[in-house]
């Protein structure tokens, strides 16, 4: 009696393993976060930036840190927060290009929140 795999199993697990292989090489191809490689290129590190965010490397961290992982940023104030802004250049489209940044808020000292923003180019 030989083993047979019913047609909705097949598609099944073909939809498994397409789904597999493409997480794998999402994964594989994916750029890694890298402190010399962010503080030498900055137009390029729109292309790291999402690693930076998804492993968490920047809340909870005190200001100096923060300077020694990803250098100086442009600096300023808002309601008694200090901000440090990093300019993420601009990612190549089909469709409207978009300057990227990230913003760094800092209360007493210590890294809050991490915005990753968007701007539209005129």
């Amino acid at each position: 009696m030989g083993f047979k795999i019913k047609r909705n199993d097949q598609i099944g697990m073909f939809f498994f393993a397409a789904f597999v292989i493409g997480t794998s090489l999402i994964w594989f191809f994916e750029e890694r976060f890298n402190s010399k490689q962010w503080k030498s290129s900055p137009g390029m590190r729109y292309k790291i930036v999402e690693d930076l965010l998804d492993n968490k490397l920047i809340v909870g961290k005190r200001k100096a840190a923060v300077i020694v992982l990803l250098g100086e940023g442009e600096v300023y104030n808002v309601n008694g927060k200090e901000h440090m802004e990093y300019r993420l250049g601009i990612k190549p489209t089909f469709f409207e290009e978009k300057r990227e940044k990230l913003t760094v808020v800092f209360r007493y000292d210590v890294a809050t929140e991490v915005i990753h923003s968007k701007e539209k180019l005129k």
